[in-house]
């Protein structure tokens, strides 16, 4: 059972289906529902995926004994901070250490951008993304925006 993690180009085929799965999990839980392949579609168009790449971010692929298994991207958004974001592993995989390595991964890539603080935003229903934010040193934060879906807000100073 062993977790591997690098930096992946957003639109590699593995990234594609982890962010394809990522949109149908958190559209499916916000509407207690099934989200529909439009649904996916409409949230994957313009999602500003592309800035998950050098100079602006980066795009992480975690694998399970080879298989892409959890994903995470890491947003610049000045030249002291940056914003995680489309953190998440399949569900057969949650509570086997990936989260950490992949949060690990995309603080080690915004301390290559010269980067120290790191925040995020998440949703109440996401209970599980809140307690391995917690878990890894986030601390809830003030809000830093108001962007619909946002609920509560974490940040991180890095060492």
């Amino acid at each position: 059972m062993a977790w591997t993690v690098a930096p992946e180009p957003f639109d590699s085929p593995d990234a594609a289906l982890l962010r394809r799965d990522y949109y149908e999990e958190i559209a499916g839980r916000y509407w207690g529902r099934p989200a529909t392949a439009e649904e996916i579609d409409e949230g994957l168009t313009d999602d500003g995926a592309d800035r998950l790449a050098p100079p602006t971010g980066q795009f992480v692929v975690g694998r399970f004994e080879g298989k892409p298994a959890a994903c995470i991207g890491l947003l610049v958004v000045d030249a002291e901070s940056a914003e995680l974001t489309r953190v998440f592993v399949r569900p057969e995989h949650r509570g086997t250490g990936g989260g950490g390595l992949l949060i690990a991964a995309a603080e080690s890539a915004a301390r290559a951008f010269g980067v120290r603080t790191i925040r995020l935003d998440t949703r109440n229903d996401l209970v599980e993304a809140r307690g391995l934010y917690a878990k890894h040193g986030y601390r809830e934060v003030p809000a830093f925006h108001r962007r619909q879906y946002a609920e509560h807000w974490f940040a991180k100073e890095l060492q």
